[in-house]
């Protein structure tokens, strides 16, 4: 493999991964970082299973394990990796995955759409409030379009007629469960569920805010958590992080105003 890396980052909804870039481009300060996307090929069903195949293949070239970590649905599916293949991952990030891993803001959606009767725009226009707070008109027009475009593209196992659940449990290798106080699609009773499954050297941990994507609006602040869960397993890639960067109070890091578009991660992609 030409590039090396420490961290492997899976993104399973491509419309979705500007919301995830702040946060590896603070990441990729102390870490070598790369960002692995899963596109289902057109006319074909997409799967977690075939996800998960195909980032053995990809790995099957890096010699060593990695730190796996992803948000939503790449993380539920970094985590189905890391049960099938654990002598490959050195520890396990997730982040907006409750201890059901298939709950996601989809499921949310698709059982809106059974209960009222809303129509699809009205449906995805309250899950956007949802998931980013009241934005304005132009940015509120945006994420409703990417959210109805992640619909049709990412790997999300449900459907209009079926809600499709995972088997629950932990891990053999270290893990960090990063969530949300006020998030609504994974309720703080769904990420304490996960207690049941932690080991002792796992790690449980809440932003104060920000919603479903608290890692977009806190980036330094959920960074640091997770540099700081890699720096105390004191495994071999430990020596090889190298943040120097302070603590972050929440009240310094981005806040949950309007939405720019326009940040590029200093990360490699594949």
């Amino acid at each position: 493999m030409v590039d090396s890396f420490d961290v492997l980052w899976l993104t399973a909804s491509p419309s979705l991964k500007y919301f995830d870039q702040p946060l590896l481009q603070f990441l990729s300060r102390s870490v070598q970082v790369a960002e692995w996307e899963y596109h289902p090929i057109p006319d074909e069903a997409s799967s977690i299973d075939e996800a998960v195949s195909l980032i053995d293949n990809f790995l099957q070239s890096h010699p060593q394990p990695v730190h796996l970590a992803g948000h939503g649905t790449g993380g539920a599916i970094a985590l189905m990796f890391a049960r099938r293949f654990p002598r490959r991952v050195k520890s396990l990030t997730l982040l907006g995955v409750g201890s059901q891993p298939a709950i996601n803001w989809q499921a949310h959606y698709y059982v809106q759409r059974q209960m009222f009767f809303l129509s699809r725009e009205q449906i995805l226009a309250n899950n956007a409030r949802t998931l980013f707070g009241y934005q304005p008109p132009h940015t509120m027009k945006k994420l409703v379009a990417a959210l109805d475009k992640d619909l049709q593209e990412s790997a999300c196992p449900h459907s209009p007629f079926k809600i499709t659940h995972l088997p629950k449990g932990g891990v053999q290798m270290p893990l960090m469960v990063c969530g949300c106080k006020t998030d609504t699609v994974i309720s703080p009773s769904l990420l304490h569920d996960w207690s049941n499954w932690l080991k002792p050297e796992d790690r449980l941990w809440e932003c104060p805010r920000g919603l479903h994507f608290f890692h977009y609006f806190y980036p330094q602040h959920v960074g640091q958590q997770i540099l700081n869960f890699w720096q105390n397993l004191n495994l071999q890639s430990a020596p090889e992080i190298r943040s120097q960067s302070p603590k972050i109070p929440i009240d310094a890091d981005n806040s949950q105003g309007d939405i720019p578009w326009t940040i590029s991660p200093n990360v490699t992609k594949y």
